[in-house]
C-alpha cells in the first residue's frame, strides 16, 4: 500500500523550453507534447541600464547588464521552472539578438555553460520544431560577442554623444550609429535638391501609320548619330530636314527577351516592398511578418507558424522548399513553368549566416487557403510573401521584342514593340508588361508620318527619400542591418529631425542643427565607408575571425579624441525664437515661436512670468461641420498619424482621420471628405457611402 502510494506522488520531470514570446510559446508546445512545458521570457530580461553608460571602457568595454524593470516575476517564474525540469532547452530566434537572449537566460538561470541547450529552427512547423530538439547545440558564443559589440558600439555611440548635444544644443537629443546616418542622408539629399538647377531638353514623337495600323516612334538621332534635344531651335532644325511623310524602314531587329523571375523577399526587400504595394511602414512590417511566424490558429489544425524568420538577408531556399514549390507549381501551371534548374542567387556581402529567405513554410497554403484566419494586414503580406516565393522558383517570362528604324534625310526615329510569349513567372506574379506589337515590317518598305509631336520637358531634381528608399539606400551602402532598419526609421521620426511630407522624409531645423554639429566634429561616426566597415567587422566576429573587444577598441580610441576635442571646441548653439505675429491672451506680451523637443510651437516671451503656450495648428480653410464656429485644423496621433479636428477641442470633439471639404453631399447634406481610392486616385466621397467624385487638384 505504502508502495502504491508513492507511485502516485511521484511525477516524471519535464522538459522545459524558454521562447521569448507567449504566441510563440503556445504554438511549439503543441508540437512538443506533455513531457515539455513551454515559457516565455517576453524578450530580452537582461539589458545595460538607461540611466547610465554602464561600460567599463578601463576594463576591455566590459558591460554591467542588469536585470530589466519589471521582469522580476517572468525570472522568479523561470528559475523555479528551471529547478523542477529534467532539463532546460533555450529556443529563442536564430540571430544575434535571439542567441544573446539565451546567453542571457543561461546566465540568470545558472544552467552549464557547456551543455547542449539551444535549439534554433528557422520556421515554427511541426517537422522543423522536433528537427531542432533531436540536435541542440551549445550557445554560439560568436553569436552572443557580435551582437554585443553592437549594443556595446551605440552605447558609446549613444550615451557619450547625447550629453554633448544637451550641454551645447538642446536638452532631451540623441544621437547614434545608424540614425545619425540615415539623418545626414536624408539631409544630403535636400541640400541636392535646393542646389538643384533644372536643365531643358526637348522630344519629338511620332504618329505612324502603315496600311491600317498605326504605330509610335520617337525621334532618336541624326546622320546615324544619337541626337539630344536642348532647345526648340534643336527641335525645328530636325523638323526642317523632314521633306515628306515617308519614311523608310532601314532596320528591322527581332528578338526574343528573357525576364527573370524576382528573387525571395529578405528582410529589406520585404519592407521596400510592403511600403510600395501595401503603404506599411517597416514597423508595421515587421509586426505583422512576426505574427506570420511565429503562429496563426487554423481552426482544427491548431496554431501553425505561416512563414520562415523574418530578420534575414539571405536569399537562399531550402531543398525541400524548392522540391515542394515544384510540384505545387507543375500541379497548378503546367510542367513548363517550373524552374527546374535551380537559379544560384549570389547573397549579398553581409548575408550573417545560412538563413533562408522569407518563404511560406508551406506553399499549399495558399492566400486564399487561409484568409479566414487570418486579419486585413496579415492576409495582404502573406499575399506578398507567398507570391514572390511562388513566382522565384518559376521560369522567366518571355516577350517577342522588336525595334524598327525609321528615316528620311538622315533623320532616325525608332520603334520599340514586345509581346508576351511565355508567362513564366509573371502567371502568379503581377510583373506584366502591356502589350505593345508594331504592325510587321521589312527593310527596304517605307510607311506613312502622320504626324510629330515636339515636347519641352526640364529634368528633375533626385526625389526626397521614401522610407522604402531610406532602407534600400541604407543597405546598398552596408549601413546597419535589415533587422534595425525599422526601428533608425521610427527614432530619427520620433526626435524631430526628420518629418514626412507625402511619405516622404523631410530634414527639419532640429535635424540640420545636430548633423552639422557631428559632421564637423564627429565624422567617423557618420562616414559610410568607416560605418560599413563596422559591420563588417561585426560580421566577422560572428564567424570567430575577430575578436570583439578589438573591433570596439578600433572603434572607440579615435572617437575618444574626438570628443575630448569637442568638449573644448564646441561652442553653445543658441536657437533663437522667432517672432508669431501676435499677442499673448493671458498678459499680453508678444507671442513667440519656440523649438522644443517635438517641434515647433507658440510660446509667451514673458516665460517663466507667464507660461502661456499653444500648439502650432494647421488650418484647412474648412469650418467645422458639427459646431459650425471652429476651423478644422491637421492635427497628429499619438502614433504620428494625421487626423483633422476643431479648433475648439475639447468644446467641440469632431474628428475625421479624411480631410473635411468645405461643402456637403448634394444627396444627404453629410460633410464631405477627400480619400485616397485604390485605383482611382484622391476623390471626393460622403462617408455615408452615397456620394464620390474625383478631386480636384
Amino acid at each position: 500500500m505504502v508502495t502504491k502510494a508513492k507511485a502516485k506522488k511521484t511525477t516524471a520531470k519535464k522538459n522545459l523550453v524558454i521562447v521569448e514570446s507567449p504566441a510563440k510559446a503556445k504554438t511549439i508546445e503543441k508540437y512538443l507534447g506533455r513531457n515539455f512545458k513551454v515559457l516565455a521570457s517576453i524578450g530580452h530580461i537582461r539589458d545595460l541600464p538607461k540611466s547610465r553608460m554602464a561600460i567599463d571602457i578601463e576594463h576591455n568595454y566590459q558591460p554591467d547588464y542588469i536585470n530589466i524593470r519589471g521582469k522580476g516575476d517572468i525570472i522568479k517564474e523561470l528559475k523555479k521552472e528551471a529547478k523542477k525540469a529534467d532539463k532546460v532547452y533555450l529556443a529563442s530566434d536564430p540571430d544575434r539578438e535571439g542567441e544573446a537572449i539565451s546567453w542571457h537566460l543561461s546566465h540568470i538561470l545558472q544552467l552549464n555553460p557547456e551543455e547542449e541547450n539551444r535549439v534554433v529552427f528557422n520556421e515554427i512547423t511541426k517537422d522543423a520544431v522536433k528537427n531542432a530538439f533531436k540536435t541542440p547545440r551549445k550557445i554560439d558564443l560568436d553569436l552572443v560577442d557580435a551582437q554585443q559589440a553592437r549594443r556595446i558600439l551605440d552605447r558609446l555611440v549613444g550615451y557619450s554623444l547625447s550629453p554633448i548635444l544637451w550641454k551645447k544644443v538642446k536638452s532631451g537629443l540623441s544621437a547614434g550609429r545608424v540614425q545619425s546616418i540615415a539623418v545626414k542622408m536624408i539631409i544630403d539629399r535636400e541640400k541636392e535638391i535646393r542646389a538643384f538647377v533644372p536643365e531643358e531638353y526637348w522630344t519629338i514623337d511620332g504618329n505612324f501609320q502603315k496600311g491600317k495600323d498605326k504605330f509610335k516612334a520617337a525621334f532618336w538621332g541624326v546622320d546615324g548619330k544619337k541626337r539630344e534635344l536642348k532647345s526648340n531651335q534643336d527641335v525645328q532644325e530636325v523638323l526642317s530636314r523632314l521633306a515628306s511623310k515617308k519614311f523608310e524602314i532601314a532596320k528591322v531587329s527581332k528578338k526574343e527577351r528573357k525576364k527573370n523571375s524576382p528573387n525571395p523577399y529578405t528582410t529589406s526587400t520585404l519592407q521596400q516592398d510592403a511600403a510600395n504595394k501595401l503603404n506599411f511602414r517597416a514597423g508595421k512590417t515587421m509586426g505583422t511578418a512576426q505574427g506570420l511566424y511565429q503562429g496563426v490558429s487554423l481552426g482544427r489544425g491548431g496554431a501553425v507558424g505561416l512563414i520562415t524568420y523574418m530578420r534575414t538577408d539571405s536569399t537562399r531556399i531550402s531543398s525541400v522548399a524548392k522540391e515542394e514549390a515544384a510540384a505545387f507549381i507543375s500541379e497548378r501551371f503546367g510542367e513548363e513553368y517550373t524552374a527546374h534548374g535551380v537559379r544560384k542567387v549570389k547573397n549579398a556581402d553581409s548575408a550573417q549566416d545560412a538563413h533562408e529567405a522569407i518563404r511560406p513554410t508551406s506553399v499549399e497554403r495558399t492566400p486564399e487557403s487561409v484568409a479566414q484566419y487570418l486579419d486585413k494586414d496579415q492576409l495582404r503580406l502573406y499575399t506578398l510573401i507567398w507570391n514572390r516565393f511562388v513566382a522565384s522558383q518559376m521560369k522567366p517570362a518571355i516577350y517577342d521584342t522588336m525595334r524598327v528604324t525609321l528615316e528620311q534625310n538622315g533623320i532616325a526615329f525608332i520603334a520599340n514593340g514586345s509581346k508576351l510569349k511565355f508567362k513564366g513567372y509573371t502567371a502568379v506574379y503581377n510583373d506584366t508588361e502591356k502589350d505593345n506589337m508594331l504592325p510587321d515590317m521589312t527593310e527596304g518598305e517605307f510607311v506613312k508620318s502622320v504626324s510629330t509631336e515636339p515636347a519641352q520637358h526640364f529634368t528633375q531634381p533626385p526625389a526626397r527619400f521614401t522610407e522604402a528608399t531610406l532602407i534600400k539606400a541604407l543597405e546598398e551602402s552596408g549601413i546597419g542591418r535589415p533587422s534595425t532598419y525599422a526601428a533608425t526609421v521610427e527614432t530619427i521620426r520620433k526626435r524631430n529631425y526628420v518629418k514626412m511630407e507625402s511619405k516622404r522624409f523631410v530634414p527639419q531645423e532640429l535635424g540640420e542643427i545636430v548633423n552639422n554639429l557631428i559632421v564637423e566634429f564627429f565624422p567617423n561616426v557618420i562616414n559610410v565607408d568607416f560605418t560599413a566597415t563596422m559591420e563588417n567587422q561585426l560580421d566577422e566576429i560572428e564567424e570567430g575571425a575577430k575578436n570583439w573587444v578589438q573591433v570596439v577598441d578600433t572603434f572607440y580610441k579615435p572617437f575618444e579624441k574626438e570628443l575630448l576635442d569637442a568638449e573644448e571646441k564646441i561652442e553653445k548653439i543658441e536657437i533663437k525664437d522667432e517672432p508669431a505675429g501676435f499677442d499673448c491672451d493671458l498678459c499680453g506680451h508678444p507671442m513667440v515661436i519656440k523649438l522644443g523637443r517635438y517641434g515647433k510651437f507658440y510660446a509667451c516671451s514673458n516665460f517663466p512670468d507667464c507660461r502661456n503656450i499653444k500648439a502650432i495648428v494647421k488650418e484647412i480653410g474648412v469650418v467645422c461641420p458639427t459646431c459650425h464656429e471652429g476651423q478644422i485644423i491637421e492635427r497628429k496621433s499619438k502614433k504620428n498619424r494625421i487626423f483633422y479636428g476643431c479648433s475648439c477641442y475639447p468644446k467641440c470633439e469632431f474628428t475625421s482621420w479624411d480631410k473635411p471639404v468645405a461643402r456637403n453631399c448634394p444627396k444627404c447634406n453629410h460633410y464631405l471628405v477627400e480619400k485616397k481610392m485604390r485605383g482611382k486616385g484622391i476623390q471626393v466621397i460622403c462617408p455615408n457611402g452615397d456620394y464620390e467624385e474625383v478631386a480636384q487638384k
